[in-house]
């Protein structure tokens, strides 16, 4: 009868070879030919398993890497998971998912928790201000610069601020509204602000802005909006909202105050996030290369040489039609541009 549990001397007794040219073998280092072909044999035969994990420890690499989000309900959040293992998988590599509900302790006691368990790097999208990063450790940043030795990944939110404030502008919007929340936390996203601010200056767009902190109440937005009512008509023709998730919001708003979406006001996301995550946009929105954020996240972080990193990476987004501004679909696909 086989044992329940083979290890690799079992191995090597039944392919009658050393135990040396097992460990060759399951390593991937090379043999002759015929000891390889003996040593897989008695590895399918015995159903023997390799223990990665103590693999892992002897090389002092577990081929694991630990991703750090605020949560998995966001479509952003989830999207980038969904990528970021992807990109790992592509490398034989697993992935630790760290979901930390923004919660700033929680986020440096994962980090704790990952070097333990000595995954072999850490990509975080995270809010601490104060997250402490030890030397040596292995870490790309999403979103957030956090020093000269840790590499950030992001969008170019500057210029896709721009480009939603110049496409409103081509659409015909005359007095347009810029909606954020976001925490007071310096990072990349903010940027989104200042690009606006760029492409309504360069177009000579007027515009207003109304921005919340995280943890402030969506129902500003409510009354900010109710009160530039006026004869039954909102007096702006286009908004941009920070996030999708925000302009789903606002399009509820609006909806409540009587205001056609495209025909009285245009509305423009950020994100690229569609209905069940490969449907329709859920609105025009700026879209985040959310793919190739996980891959430049995670061939940056396999990188064997750290000190030449970029400290800053920004990918190129770009303009999607999802029915809140005036195109119609057959024309969205003529509209899309870096």
């Amino acid at each position: 009868m086989s044992k329940a549990n083979p290890t690799m001397k079992d191995v090597a007794a039944e392919a009658g070879v050393a135990l040396g040219t097992v460990s060759k073998v399951v390593n991937g280092l090379p043999v002759g030919e015929s000891y390889r072909v003996r040593v897989e044999e008695a590895i399918r035969k015995l159903n023997y398993q390799v223990n990665s994990y103590a693999q892992g420890l002897k090389l002092n690499k577990t081929r694991t890497v630990a991703l750090l989000i605020p949560n998995t309900q966001e479509p952003y959040y989830g999207s980038l998971a969904y990528h970021i293992n992807s990109a790992l998988l592509r490398r034989s590599y697993r992935m630790l998912l760290c979901s930390t509900d923004s919660d700033m302790g929680q986020e440096q006691e994962y980090i704790k928790m990952a070097r333990q368990n000595k995954v072999d790097g850490i990509i975080g999208l995270t809010y601490n201000p104060n997250l402490v990063i030890e030397e040596g450790t292995p870490f790309i940043a999403i979103d957030r610069s956090m020093g000269q030795k840790i590499p950030c990944v992001a969008s170019d939110n500057f210029a896709g601020g721009q480009l939603a404030a110049e496409k409103l502008a081509d659409l015909g919007c005359r007095n347009v509204a810029f909606l954020r929340t976001g925490a007071s936390l310096t990072n990349e996203p903010n940027k989104r602000k200042a690009g606006f601010e760029n492409g309504c200056l360069s177009r000579s767009l007027p515009y207003e802005m109304k921005i919340l902190n995280d943890g402030d109440s969506l129902e500003e937005f409510d009354a900010f909006l109710t009160k530039h009512i006026q004869n039954g008509r909102l007096t702006f023709d286009g908004i941009f909202c920070v996030t999708d998730s925000l302009a789903y919001y606002i399009l509820k708003v609006l909806k409540r105050l009587n205001q056609r979406v495209p025909e009285d006001v245009q509305l423009i996301g950020f994100d690229g996030t569609r209905h069940f995550g490969v449907q329709d946009y859920v609105c025009s929105t700026i879209v985040q290369p959310v793919a190739e954020i996980a891959e430049m996240c995670v061939a940056l972080l396999l990188q064997e040489n750290m000190s030449v990193k970029p400290p800053l990476v920004c990918l190129p987004v770009s303009y999607a039609y999802g029915g809140t501004t005036a195109e119609t679909p057959g024309a969205a696909n003529h509209s899309e541009q870096p």
